[in-house]
């Protein structure tokens, strides 16, 4: 809180911001890791021993390099630093190889590219506008907007606890949207474009890019009828991915579900929104919102979709829920049940409490600022996503502290994983669906107003 007072007074609040959490992280780096630090320790060996000839071929680990070509460069650049720390980490052959100084040199490398993440934040909350401005530091949508991105729990047990680099990879999505709130449309395309070099999960959100781009520049409707203003067929490449390592399992009850069955439910989930992008545009927030729902739609109905990755909805959602109070709501309730959907990666007893506290301090927050911001409005929840909210309590008491005891532990033990992920479908499905309906509302009254 000092720092805050002094960050207040000098106008340098964000700074204070960035700093904190950055200082969090640093106590962060003791902590449980998953089998993914031994993935990118190996993806750091394979492109600084090996030829790039046979980075995607080296299969010594499992953990065979299967991100696109920029993250393999990406891990090059990071082992020439890598050396100075522990020369060994950088064998091929020493599979799951785990040195203090190979912890610390993992730990402060995704700190330290954090700061393209900090950088996004800063340019997404010049976008915000001042219109519900408080007499408080603590009220403005900006500051609250900061803290909502910079502290995000999701991101920081994911990247901080459990370990990976979805950090500056956030960032270069946020500073894409940003550019295209920006009107700067080609940065935004291009910095997306790298983007999807990075790690190609970020295909989820691509139809949302690529209508909203074709729709707002490609197409201009400054002259009667649609101008295009460029777009050579011929120079469209063709896209590509790659597939991680999947485990197949055929259902024994339940019917198995086929990846072109995911598919076609993905397309249909995600098509009213791209609709409504198209012929009935409302400017970077309706781009915003058909993002979202895209990631969502796909983290509901794609194929061997990981938990991680509903924080590609959480984090844009983020930016519209200063905006409006139905968009906080919505929020709210998307981002603690997907949040506490996140509570099973870290299922050893050390970061029991870590993640508790945590995700509480971030909830409260998040619930608190945003009723503030909008206190001249309806409450954000009804008595039923009240109920349902206050149910996570309940349920994590259930999963951590009663079922351990119980005989059922050894007979059924992954009851707790199946109570949390049935429990948080609803609330993530409903956020979906609200969102949506909120959606095709606004398009219809915007349509009624041009009338």
């Amino acid at each position: 809180m000092a720092a805050l007072t002094i960050a207040t007074g000098t106008g340098n609040w964000f700074s204070a911001l960035a700093l904190g959490v950055t200082l969090l992280k640093c106590l962060l780096i003791p902590t449980y890791h998953s089998t993914d630090f031994e993935v990118h320790r190996n993806w750091l060996a394979i492109t600084h021993s090996l030829p790039i000839s046979q980075w995607y071929y080296e299969a010594t680990s499992e953990w065979t390099l299967d991100y696109p070509p920029f993250f393999a460069w990406f891990e090059y650049i990071l082992s020439h630093v890598a050396k100075y720390f522990d020369q060994e980490m950088l064998n091929v052959h020493n599979l799951n190889y785990s040195s203090s100084r190979t912890l610390l040199f993992q730990r402060f490398s995704v700190i330290f590219m954090d700061v393209l993440f900090v950088y996004a934040v800063r340019e997404c909350c010049k976008c915000i506008d001042g219109k519900k401005v408080g007499k408080e530091l603590t009220e403005k949508p900006k500051f609250i907007l900061s803290v909502l991105l910079l502290w995000n729990f999701g991101l920081l047990i994911v990247d901080h606890i459990h370990f990976q680099y979805n950090g500056f990879l956030f960032g270069l999505m946020l500073l894409s949207i940003a550019r295209l709130f920006q009107k700067r449309h080609m940065e935004g395309a291009f910095l997306f474009a790298v983007l999807l070099h990075f790690k190609h999960i970020y295909l989820y959100v691509a139809p949302a890019y690529g209508v909203y781009l074709l729709r707002s520049y490609c197409f201009t409707a400054n002259k009667p009828g649609l101008k295009l203003k460029f777009l050579d067929p011929n120079n469209i490449p063709k896209a590509s991915m790659t597939s991680g390592l999947v485990q197949q399992f055929q259902h024994t009850v339940l019917p198995s579900v086929t990846p072109l069955a995911t598919l076609i439910c993905t397309l249909i989930a995600i098509l009213p929104s791209i609709f409504c992008l198209w012929f009935k545009p409302q400017g970077p927030r309706g781009f915003l919102r058909c993002l979202t729902l895209c990631a969502l739609s796909s983290f509901m109905f794609g194929w061997h979709v990981h938990e991680k990755a509903i924080l590609l909805a959480i984090l844009p959602m983020s930016l519209l829920s200063v905006g409006k109070a139905g968009d906080a709501s919505i929020f709210l309730i998307l981002t603690t049940t997907g949040h506490y959907s996140l509570f099973p990666l870290l299922f050893t007893a050390p970061e029991l409490p870590i993640k508790i506290l945590l995700m509480l301090l971030f909830t409260i927050y998040s619930i608190s600022s945003l009723k503030t911001l909008f206190r001249k409005e309806k409450p954000l929840f009804n008595w039923m996503e009240t109920f349902y909210l206050l149910g996570l309590g309940p349920l994590e008491v259930c999963c951590e502290f009663v079922f351990p005891f119980t005989s059922w532990k050894v007979k059924y033990p992954f009851i707790p994983l199946l109570l949390t992920s049935v429990y948080c479908a609803v609330g993530i499905t409903y956020a979906w669906f609200k969102l949506y309906v909120s959606v095709l509302i606004d398009s219809a009254i915007g349509k009624t107003k041009k009338q």
